[in-house]
């Protein structure tokens, strides 16, 4: 038990901690259109992502696929870009469709973002070769991250939206247009060629 409380601590400080920062506006770019009303779509939509990241954090840990580490550290910042980009279509906030793009977006984006967390991961857990239960861990305390920080985004666009009477539209356009302007910045300077 005492080594999925560490694994589950180092994988929630991963995202929680502003060194993560391109994962930290890649959950915000997903968000930012949603309300606490919305918490159910919010919830599949994290967990969509935290799956796609399992599943390729796995796969990498357990040398199943190989990677240019250059070319996910620029790919992490274009997931990024596109996320906000798809936020510019959202006019009416209406959310009916069972299944909605930015679902399978969240779902493919989460296997490049767990590539680039790989690393970092691998060199933790070392030679040790029943890693299950670390990967577990790890991947739990990721999504208790990513739901902190899917609150807090939730928690300033409601002050935002609902107490300082900003337009809605507008408060995501201009959140968005910040997250693009960063991750526009990161993936010049991650260009791999």
């Amino acid at each position: 038990m005492n080594d999925f409380k560490l694994y589950f601590e180092i994988g929630y400080k991963h995202i929680a901690d502003l060194s993560g920062l391109d994962h930290i506006l890649f959950v915000m770019a997903l968000c930012l259109r949603y309300q606490f009303a919305d918490w159910r779509k919010l919830l599949i939509l994290v967990t969509a992502f935290t799956i796609g990241h399992s599943i390729t954090l796995a796969l990498s840990v357990f040398n199943i696929v190989d990677y240019s580490m250059k070319w996910i550290e620029f790919l992490i910042p274009v997931t990024i870009l596109i996320t906000a980009v798809s936020n510019v279509f959202v006019k009416k906030f209406v959310f009916k469709s069972k299944f909605p793009l930015i679902y399978f977006l969240a779902l493919f984006f989460g296997l490049i973002h767990g590539l680039g967390f790989s690393s970092y991961l691998k060199s933790l857990l070392g030679s040790e070769k029943n890693v299950v239960w670390q990967l577990l861990a790890f991947n739990v305390g990721l999504e208790a991250g990513q739901l902190l920080i899917v609150t807090a985004v939730l928690l300033i666009c409601f002050i935002f939206v609902n107490i300082l009477k900003a337009n809605r539209r507008e408060y995501l356009l201009y959140v968005t247009g910040g997250i693009f302007a960063i991750a526009l910045q990161m993936a010049i300077e991650r260009i791999p060629f």
